[in-house]
């Protein structure tokens, strides 16, 4: 297990398209040393998630988790996923604008629109398939996490860019409004 070098905006490996793993693949010590690699960088940056293409490999697997996690401490408990070729599919129209952040573009947030509800289908880093609805923050978690594996960064979505802010002018200005929105927005939707 090993903390990896992350990428940021500007490597081109960011911007591609990651491809689908096989089975085969996904038994290989390699790969499954890159799963454990991806928990260990994400754990070492506080994030909840981490994509393969942040650290260089385009496959598509990322690893999602939030708990009690500084960086996003609004966010609902996720307990340690990993993602292999998942497909996201909304379930409806509802949308939530959601601050992000993201560990490959440092140092930035702004404000981007995420359906509420999804159906997320996937494997686990054992093979075992998944087909879960994913509802409110957690739901956004997941396709911010999706979107690195097709070589999306949350900038793209990003509606209006004066949301755009560095980590500590958020949390001087616009911190508190956000919180509060997004704490009744969780408790209506619930996670």
């Amino acid at each position: 297990m090993a903390v990896r070098e992350i990428l940021h905006v500007g490597n081109p490996l960011l911007r591609e398209r990651s491809r689908q793993v096989t089975r085969a693949e996904l038994a290989s010590v390699e790969v499954q040393q890159l799963i454990d690699d991806l928990v260990d960088t994400m754990h070492a940056a506080n994030g909840a998630g981490i994509a393969a293409p942040q650290v260089g490999e385009l496959l598509r697997i990322a690893t999602i988790e939030v708990n009690a996690n500084p960086r996003y401490p609004y966010k609902p408990r996720i307990p340690l996923t990993v993602v292999v070729n998942p497909v996201i599919e909304p379930l409806d129209d509802e949308l939530v604008e959601v601050n992000e952040g993201c560990l490959s573009v440092p140092n930035m947030r702004g404000n981007v629109m995420r359906h509420v509800n999804v159906r997320v289908r996937w494997w686990d880093r054992h093979g075992v398939e998944h087909d879960e609805v994913r509802r409110g923050l957690t739901a956004g978690t997941f396709q911010h996490e999706c979107d690195h594996l097709d070589g999306v960064l949350f900038l793209d979505r990003v509606h209006d860019t004066r949301s755009l802010t560095t980590w500590d002018e958020f949390e001087r200005f616009h911190r508190a409004a956000f919180i509060e929105r997004i704490t009744e927005f969780v408790e209506r939707v619930g996670s």
